[in-house]
């Protein structure tokens, strides 16, 4: 891992008298986090009219503060040449399709082939942002759509507006049984007690909310469209259980693979053959961290899901 020193300086305004060092700086350098601003003044990167100061030191208005920004280059993150289907890109943000079977970044198990190596290869300049600046996720068998920061400024933005709740984010998916309204499901998602690779509904979790509307039933499963208030790991996928109505083909949380009564030939074989979630980011909305502007887009459910549910009212015809 290497690093990129930038030196920066500011004047102090007498609008920012009488607040705390960290808190000016925050605002003279709004590209930066002010916890990574606070760990700089930790490490002595920034100075005062030329001295060293600490976090709540209080500024008067006119001092000198100089920066030395430490941009860590991820380097352990090789760029790679992989096929990228891009929606939307401009100087601060970059949009993505991601398909079934990407893994977003590298972890235990993903080395390589990730979505953050294919973002290095089409973008070099990405390697300064903390994982090339992916700032949320999806899961690697859920397709849709992700945003991507493409500077420090955005990349803050960005992490702002998910803390505040900011993005609109819908999904579509299908699930087991048949639901005849839709609901809200308001449960804290944390690790599992027991299985430590899953996620679960726990009283010492973290709040988690979940918006489901259905858009059509059949015979033994809904076509539903999934609003998310919050971003917890799997939630869609463990709330969704929760509730008694898995996604279909969910290796993890959708149990036991079982034959709807009564169901097609060709609904068996969909069935059978449907290896992943039945999960897809449809639509992202956020504030452009440039222009402030409200900036949205969607993507069209993929082949396969279009495919499965084809089947599921052809089902419904032949029953």
């Amino acid at each position: 891992m290497t690093e990129k020193i930038e030196h920066l300086d500011a004047r102090i305004g007498l609008d920012l008298a009488g607040k705390r060092l960290d808190q000016a700086l925050a605002v003279l350098f709004p590209d930066f986090s002010r916890s990574r601003l606070q760990q700089w003044l930790k490490e002595g990167f920034v100075t005062l009219d030329g001295r060293q100061c600490k976090a709540k030191d209080k500024v008067v208005g006119g001092e000198l503060v100089e920066l030395e920004v430490h941009l860590e280059e991820q380097v352990e993150c090789a760029p790679q040449a992989i096929s990228l289907e891009i929606v939307h890109e401009d100087s601060e943000i970059l949009v993505i399709n991601k398909p079934v079977g990407l893994v977003v970044h590298p972890a235990a198990g993903n080395p390589d082939g990730t979505l953050q190596n294919a973002l290095l290869h089409h973008s070099p300049d990405l390697i300064q942002l903390s994982r090339a600046g992916i700032v949320h996720r999806l899961d690697k068998e859920t397709s849709g759509l992700l945003v991507i920061a493409k500077t420090p400024g955005a990349h803050r933005s960005l992490v702002e507006q998910l803390q505040a709740r900011a993005f609109k984010r819908e999904y579509r998916a299908v699930v087991a049984g048949v639901m005849t309204a839709g609901g809200v499901v308001d449960a804290p998602i944390g690790r599992h007690p027991v299985h430590r690779i899953k996620m679960a509904v726990v009283n010492s979790g973290k709040p988690a909310m979940t918006h489901y509307r259905v858009l059509e039933r059949f015979r033994s499963h809904t076509y539903l469209k999934v609003n998310l208030e919050t971003g917890r790991t799997h939630q869609i996928r463990v709330h969704m259980a929760h509730i008694r109505h898995p996604l279909v083909g969910d290796p993890l949380y959708g149990g036991r693979f079982k034959i709807p009564a009564g169901a097609s030939p060709g609904l068996i074989e969909a069935l059978r053959g449907y290896r992943h979630q039945a999960l897809h980011a449809r639509f992202l909305g956020l504030e452009h961290p440039k222009t402030g502007e409200w900036v949205e887009w969607e993507v069209p459910i993929p082949e396969d899901m279009q495919t499965l549910l084809q089947v599921m009212r052809e089902d419904m015809v032949d029953g």
